[in-house]
């Protein structure tokens, strides 16, 4: 592995590394896509076991199929909710299924094939091998974290899977995109340019309050808690249910999990601090750094974030379509894209004081080695 600094290293080489995680970054969005329409269309739990390498291939054969689909038989779901349900209705479902851990599957070679490729060239310095390796860790946990996910669905009594873990699985898949467009952005032969140390750290807060406004929705989605209350701005007439309603469940601790009442005020509270701190930002931006690229992506994370609300808004007042769900969990992606792009763009500078005469009380300095 060269340990050439990326900014020194040839352009050609650098634009095949961010077009490659690119690429990556785009099959994770796909990967949530898919997800989130078998999640809609209730087709997580017909495949009733983790076969990583023969899974790989769907049944062949009317035996094969009817095996699979007597052990989907045997599950709470379709003794619950799918009792009649035919041989071609279960292929529908298990299709989605499949498809989901197939393009996994994809994402998997797709990343280590074009990585040994890479390294073998010495391309890949020592600091993104390391961001890779993690990423490429935390996306052999993924695969465990949504067997782990489908296995709560086919306990005794349950027609879905667990709220949480299915928000801990959306999370960490908006954690690999995340990450893969935080190096990718980092791949760039010219400097850094400059922003003040209050937008960089606000930057960061961006992704932040992101990626918990993603897990909220996880719980949101799980738990069903977008078809408890179908109004807005308020909630049947009010801001919020009564605390009688938002924490009856005991220990009171899980009613942020469990408690759909809660959990769609707390997914409708992070959202208006989300847009609050965006349109905030993007205003100091363009006020501190007029027409910089740090205030035109400042400006069009607000842009997102507003568009994301009134998504989020129309897919609770038409009581959760699909087409809605699905391009609601889709730009949530984009919406994370954008912030880490713009959280990781950009050197800190801070006010220096200049000598007399210099014309102004302050200047701005580069703080020397630090990058966004």
């Amino acid at each position: 592995m060269s340990s050439v600094p990326l900014n020194t290293a040839p352009r050609a080489g650098l634009r095949a590394l961010r077009l490659w995680l690119y690429l990556l970054a785009a099959l994770v969005v796909a990967m949530v896509a898919v997800g989130g329409a078998t999640r809609l269309t209730g087709s997580g739990l017909s495949i009733t076991e983790w076969r990583p390498v023969t899974g790989a291939l769907p049944p062949l054969s009317a035996a094969d199929w009817t095996a699979e689909f007597e052990k989907y038989r045997d599950t709470p779901q379709y003794r619950i909710l799918n009792q009649g349900m035919g041989l071609s209705d279960f292929k529908t479902i298990y299709a989605w299924e499949w498809g989901h851990r197939l393009l996994g599957r994809i994402v998997g070679l797709v990343f280590f094939l074009p990585l040994l490729w890479f390294w073998w060239r010495g391309m890949v310095t020592r600091r993104l091998f390391l961001g890779l390796l993690g990423l490429g860790i935390l996306g052999g946990l993924q695969g465990a974290i949504g067997w782990i996910m489908v296995a709560s669905g086919l306990q005794p009594g349950m027609t879905a899977v667990a709220p949480l873990k299915l928000a801990i699985h959306l999370t960490t898949a908006s954690l690999i995109l995340a990450g893969l467009v935080w190096l990718a952005s980092g791949l760039r032969a010219e400097p850094a340019p400059l922003v003040t140390e209050r937008l960089r750290r606000t930057a960061y807060v961006l992704v932040a309050l992101v990626l918990g406004q993603i897990f909220l929705g996880g719980l949101v989605a799980g738990s069903k808690a977008g078809l408890v209350y179908n109004t807005w701005p308020s909630m049947d007439g009010q801001f919020a249910p009564p605390l009688s309603e938002l924490f009856f469940v005991r220990p009171w601790i899980e009613n942020f999990v469990d408690n759909d009442a809660l959990v769609q005020l707390n997914h409708r509270l992070v959202a208006y601090l989300l847009l609050a701190v965006a349109v905030i930002h993007a205003i100091d931006a363009r006020r501190t750094l007029p027409g910089s690229g740090a205030a035109r992506r400042a400006t069009g994370i607000a842009g997102l974030t507003l568009a994301q609300a009134a998504l989020g808004i129309t897919t609770l007042l038409l009581a959760v379509p699909l087409w809605a769900a699905l391009v609601h969990q889709v730009f949530a992606m984009a919406v994370l894209t954008m912030a880490v792009v713009h959280a990781r763009l950009g050197r800190s500078i801070k006010p220096v004081p200049m000598r007399p005469g210099a014309g102004a009380a302050f200047g701005f300095e580069a703080m020397a080695g630090r990058r966004a």
